[in-house]
């Protein structure tokens, strides 16, 4: 089992971050495996990832949501996952994520990757792009 937490600051108001982590369908823009996440009911999603070559689908619901402050899930069936993420107001203009995640890698490849730190690299990777996804872009000139 992986447990993992990862925090990256963003250049966004607090509920501009949390509705942009709200908005699961836009989550393959900035999550690495994530090919889809479709909602099924109003807490419900089913996720189409791609570890190791090897494509999944799975159920997750949302298991508690406090708007501006924090969301977590877990998996219903398929790849065991749960998690919550968390937004603290740092500025009228920045907010600091929490992402904290507990996995249960299946097979022997997983269980190779995670040892190696590949999961936790990849949940690091994923809090970046979402800061770059998020952020405005800025004009240089």
């Amino acid at each position: 089992m992986s447990d993992i937490v990862e925090t990256v600051e963003v250049d966004v108001p607090v509920t501009a971050a949390y509705a942009q982590w709200t908005r699961f369908e836009e989550f393959p823009s900035f999550m690495e495996g994530v090919t889809q996440v479709v909602r099924t009911g109003d807490t419900t999603m089913r996720w189409t990832i791609e570890i190791a070559g090897q494509r999944r689908e799975f159920d997750a619901v949302v298991t508690e949501q406090i708007p501006g402050e924090r969301i977590a899930w877990k998996t219903v069936d398929g790849v065991t996952h749960a998690g919550v993420v968390t937004f603290h107001h740092l500025s009228d203009t920045s907010t600091r994520i929490t992402l904290q995640l507990k996995t249960v890698p299946e097979g022997a490849v997983e269980q190779l990757g995670d040892k190696l730190g590949l999961v936790k690299a990849r949940a690091k990777g994923d809090m970046k792009r979402f800061k770059a996804f998020v952020e405005p872009t800025r004009s240089t000139a």
